[in-house]
């Protein structure tokens, strides 16, 4: 059964979609089922995934919109993920969903539900905003991982963020729990950067990832080859980075297991 997690911050800019493709191709790597579903009509994602957004048969509009199943619109990728794409058609599905007044939110839940025995992880890109998408997405999940720029406005935009995941759990998904907090863009020569990174240890100290991505040239170049990062460049910081956070979250379950046991 997959575990499903959403990739959220309202805040644009943060790395969801960096994390989003590189966490996804490191599972991958590491020899997991994954599936990647671009939920952002700027269709980031998928172009980052090597997918050109107006050449394919099917997108996630398609699917929000009952018109074909999921596993009909899946396209491979060079990560070796199966990946959900998107264009901005999205932006019609999102308007026939805020019209409808029954099930709205649940509609990405109930797709999805034929196909998670097929998975080990199913990750999704949110847009930059707490709209029917990301609700769609939320409802979706079982858990929520937050990437954190380490800047000055970060624990402002949090706030917000988890009061939503907060009543989400209080209203229609009480599963949903946060998977982590992960610190993004990092720059341990910045004294800003420290700062705003100590202060997340301290109000979430067991919720922030001991994995840190950091600013990193390759990580910005990949995208625009199409490729995740440890493809592009399997040495750079940025690949290392991101096989080690995927590492960190696979303890943490192995770790969960042995505690229930």
């Amino acid at each position: 059964m997959a575990k499903t997690i959403a990739i959220v911050n309202q805040k644009g800019g943060v790395g969801k979609t960096t994390t989003s493709i590189n966490l996804a191709a490191s599972f991958a790597v590491m020899k997991r089922r994954v599936m990647l579903i671009d939920l952002d009509p700027q269709g980031n994602a998928t172009v980052g995934s090597g997918i050109d957004k107006d050449h394919f048969t099917h997108t996630t509009s398609d699917v929000l919109l009952n018109e074909v199943a999921i596993a009909d619109a899946l396209v491979k990728t060079p990560g070796g993920y199966d990946l959900l794409p998107t264009n901005n058609e999205l932006i019609v599905a999102e308007v026939k969903l805020m019209q409808e007044t029954q099930q709205r939110e649940n509609r990405l839940k109930q797709l999805l539900a034929p196909i998670l025995d097929q998975y080990d992880y199913i990750l999704i890109d949110c847009p930059p905003s707490l709209n029917v998408l990301t609700l769609n997405a939320l409802v979706a999940a079982n858990s929520v991982l937050i990437p954190v720029q380490c800047e000055y406005y970060a624990l402002e935009g949090l706030k917000g963020l988890l009061s939503t995941i907060e009543q989400i759990q209080t209203t229609i998904n009480p599963a949903l729990h946060i998977e982590g907090l992960l610190r993004t863009m990092y720059d341990g020569r910045n004294r800003l950067a420290l700062d705003v990174s100590q202060q997340l240890l301290n109000h979430f100290p067991n919720r922030v990832y001991r994995t840190v991505i950091p600013r990193n040239v390759r990580l910005a170049e990949a995208p625009s080859h199409g490729l995740p990062v440890f493809q592009y460049d399997e040495k750079s910081q940025g690949a290392v980075a991101y096989l080690t956070l995927a590492g960190e979250m696979l303890r943490r379950v192995d770790e969960r297991i042995m505690e229930t046991a």
